[in-house]
């Protein structure tokens, strides 16, 4: 947690504030929970932005990678600091990522320690891992990661969604370790809403997301770089599965030098174009 390198509670590229886009989260929670139920106010997905009629040209919101951007969209929208209630038209669309990295923005700029993983929850669809991201932050009392599933607080589908239970979220990292243990079967883990994109390569896609996320890098749920493509179609072998083995072990140890190490890797490192 020293590692000036990996420091959760300072900005990243994707999650860093601008002046007066601080004074705007002002009125938001100190408190984790608080910050995350907040920022469930903010989003709106697809799907249901669609359905409410919001013109089909605000879809590309999804595409946002950056939280100064978000809020940008989001001030443009309705002009007033975020901690006002919004209706869901005023929202910017996003995905679960986008729940989770302005979450995990709006905590490091509060200098609380916090980070957006990439994995699969089990509890949307019974006996599957959907495709999901949620939120951490480091609770000092207790000395470890609190799982919070910012986009779900209060909904119900798990009995407490800001502390996750071992096992309702998993990241790419330990999804990819009980898919080679046997534990799960890999083609019960995807996307959901598609009927391609489930099975192992999703698994490995999601360990390297997850992998860029703990390097301050909190990439869109469908950017593909290095191997990725390769993989979704079935173009790697033994070589990359050691690769992904290398990338489930070292997320697991959470060692922040090893990590850097690792994420320097050509075929893991986010390219420069994703950053701009």
């Amino acid at each position: 947690m020293t590692d000036a390198v990996l420091n959760y509670s300072q900005p990243g590229p994707f999650t860093s504030l601008d002046g007066t886009q601080l004074q705007l989260i002002e009125g938001i929670p100190n408190d984790p929970v608080g910050i995350c139920s907040a920022v469930q106010q903010l989003v709106i997905q697809p799907g249901d932005a669609a359905a409410l009629g919001v013109p089909e040209g605000r879809i590309a919101e999804k595409n946002i990678r950056r939280v100064n951007e978000l809020i940008t969209a989001l001030t443009a929208l309705e002009p007033v600091p975020l901690h006002h209630a919004r209706t869901p038209e005023k929202r910017v669309i996003g995905t679960c990522r986008h729940f989770a990295t302005l979450a995990c923005a709006i905590l490091r700029a509060r200098g609380i320690t916090g980070r957006a993983r990439c994995g699969f929850a089990t509890y949307f669809q019974e006996g599957h891992g959907v495709d999901h991201w949620i939120t951490e932050y480091w609770d000092r009392d207790q000395a470890r990661w609190v799982r919070i599933d910012t986009e779900i607080l209060g909904r119900g589908n798990v009995d407490r969604p800001q502390d996750l239970a071992p096992g309702e979220f998993l990241s790419g990292g330990e999804a990819w370790v009980h898919y080679r243990n046997g534990l799960i079967d890999p083609d019960t883990f995807g996307v959901s809403g598609t009927d391609h994109a489930w099975g192992w390569a999703e698994i490995s896609g999601n360990a390297v997301r997850d992998l860029a996320a703990l390097c301050k890098q909190e990439t869109l749920p469908w950017d593909e770089w290095g191997r990725m493509t390769a993989a979704y179609e079935d173009k790697t072998g033994p070589e990359y599965d050691q690769l992904i083995d290398a990338v489930a072990d070292t997320c697991a140890k959470d060692d922040p030098s090893a990590l850097m190490r690792l994420f320097g890797h050509q075929d893991l490192a986010v390219p420069r174009h994703m950053l701009g």
